[in-house]
């Protein structure tokens, strides 16, 4: 439990950022499972737009400062990475 007035402060200052930031994270989360499971699916055309989707999503939340600039560029670049090996593989079975 909070002892001083600032660190009492602090903890409302941090439920006020959570309930700010909860809905952000729930749909970048959203946006970025629904694109994994449409790739594990192997519907591509749609995945590619399940894919923009999230980056887009993980910009907002890196601009808005809900998570780091370089954890967005990385989960878009692990994103990106399925997607591009999942279409490879499909050209090559094609």
């Amino acid at each position: 439990m909070a002892n001083t007035k600032s660190a009492k402060k602090a903890i409302g200052v941090q439920k006020r950022q959570n309930e700010r930031n909860k809905p952000i994270i729930s749909s970048t989360r959203t946006a970025v499972t629904k694109a994994r499971n449409l790739i594990l699916q192997k519907d591509l055309e749609t995945a590619k737009a399940a894919v923009k989707q999230a980056t887009q999503e993980l910009d907002r939340a890196a601009q808005k400062g809900v998570i780091h600039p370089n954890n967005a560029a990385r989960r878009k670049s692990r994103l990106l990475k399925q997607l591009n090996d999942a279409l490879a593989a499909g050209t090559k079975q094609a």
